[in-house]
């Protein structure tokens, strides 16, 4: 398994944080590297949650979702939302979505969602939201590889047509 786990850690990703909140306020978040999109139209994007997680019955509930597309220098955040803890929103500064969920200060971009579905798949749960509102900051992404955080080195674009 951990053979696996190394080469799966191959392909870079992005790291982002999905959060949720249900009306009462209680509130849960989750480090996750499975965010993708799914679809421009209708607009949908996916990511993956394991059906251990303890906010896996909360993220069911809310209905609801933010991603949170972390920026370089942030994976203190990271680290932050992947480790269990009592509240793990306490001393982060954030700011309400038009849906109520709570958006990481700081975020390159934030994507928020309603649930539309959600499959079991082996010991995670994939979750497919639609894009209701997002918002673009810009600048460098947090890149995982490898089991590490990375920097983008910073080159010239390569532009080359195909087929010609």
């Amino acid at each position: 398994m951990r053979s696996l786990r190394d080469a799966l850690g191959q392909f870079a990703t992005g790291v982002a944080v999905v959060t949720t909140a249900v009306p009462h306020g209680e509130r849960a978040g989750v480090t996750v590297n499975s965010f993708t999109s799914v679809s421009l139209d209708p607009p949908l994007v996916l990511w993956c949650l394991s059906r251990q997680a303890p906010s896996a019955p909360l993220f069911l509930r809310a209905g609801r979702f933010a991603v949170n597309v972390l920026a370089a220098g942030q994976d203190h955040l990271s680290q932050r939302f992947a480790r269990p803890a009592p509240d793990k929103f306490a001393g982060v500064p954030t700011r309400p979505s038009p849906y109520g969920l709570p958006i990481l200060a700081g975020s390159l971009a934030t994507f928020a969602c309603r649930t539309v579905t959600t499959y079991e798949a082996g010991d995670h749960r994939i979750f497919i939201g639609e894009v209701e509102h997002f918002h673009r900051e810009g600048g460098e992404p947090l890149v995982f590889h490898s089991g590490r955080y990375r920097d983008l080195a910073v080159a010239e674009p390569v532009m080359e047509r195909i087929g010609a």
